[in-house]
């Protein structure tokens, strides 16, 4: 990574204390930027900190929990005080459903599922495109999934749904913004090792990753460098594109 790539960056990383946004801080901290990450365990949170003391960009955390949707735009407008604006947001916090077919779902899991990736992305985005009209541009970059274009594996219907919508809002705001400096993008991870993954119930990882044409399961890291390359001016020409990090899953 080329140091100081973000020197002078103003970054929000939302659902950053662990897997893809943990790394995803890290990597923007390393890179010279100034860095707001949210989550709800301000232990794990202060880890990243401390884990990025010696970066050339400094990192703050903020407690949040996004599932609360009273918290989503004052935490935006924290982050925009904390950091003295706003560049770039990666809006990463998400939430999977145990595995289960769509009948035996219930109506209080559909409501965790798409407050947490449709709706708080929704009015994460109100507030940060407000701040960047307001400071003359920015980036924003929203984290799908290969999951909202096709899944093969059953039990995961609701998340599916809610990251096709999130895909489908992604392409909808960067259309309405792209001539006014708000560039918006999305980044869809296929099968990458994290927490969340984990506690969905992913089965035989060996067999999983056997399934990929790649052979193996992504690292977080893999998918944070993705998300770098949409912030950069490197794709400054990139407007509603949806960048899969999936180890060839949709082309199999």
């Amino acid at each position: 990574m080329t140091a100081g790539r973000f020197q002078g960056k103003r970054v929000l990383v939302t659902g950053g204390t662990s897997g893809i946004g943990r790394a995803t801080a890290l990597a923007f901290a390393e890179a010279g930027a100034d860095v707001v990450l949210s989550g709800r365990d301000e232990a794990r949170g202060a880890e990243v900190v401390a884990a990025g003391a010696a970066m050339a960009g400094k990192l703050f955390f903020l407690a949040a929990d996004l599932s609360d949707s009273k918290a989503v735009a004052p935490l935006v407008e924290a982050a925009a005080e904390r950091l003295g604006g706003l560049d770039i947001a990666f809006n990463n916090a998400g939430f999977q459903e145990r595995r289960a077919s769509l009948a035996e779902q219930s109506p209080e899991t559909y409501d965790q599922v798409f407050n947490m990736n449709l709706r708080a992305v929704f009015l994460a985005m109100q507030a940060e495109i407000k701040i960047m009209l307001a400071n003359g541009g920015g980036v924003i970059v929203n984290n799908g999934s290969v999951s909202g274009l096709r899944n093969p594996n059953p039990g995961l219907a609701l998340y599916c749904a809610s990251k096709a919508a999130l895909l489908s809002l992604t392409r909808s705001a960067a259309m309405e913004y792209a001539g006014q400096g708000v560039r918006i993008n999305a980044v869809s991870p296929g099968r990458v090792e994290t927490p969340m993954m984990m506690a969905a119930g992913v089965g035989d990882r060996a067999a999983v990753a056997a399934s990929l044409p790649a052979r193996r399961l992504g690292r977080p890291e893999e998918v944070s460098a993705a998300v770098l390359w949409l912030a950069s001016e490197e794709a400054s020409f990139v407007f509603g594109h949806n960048l899969c990090v999936d180890g060839g899953f949709l082309s199999a």
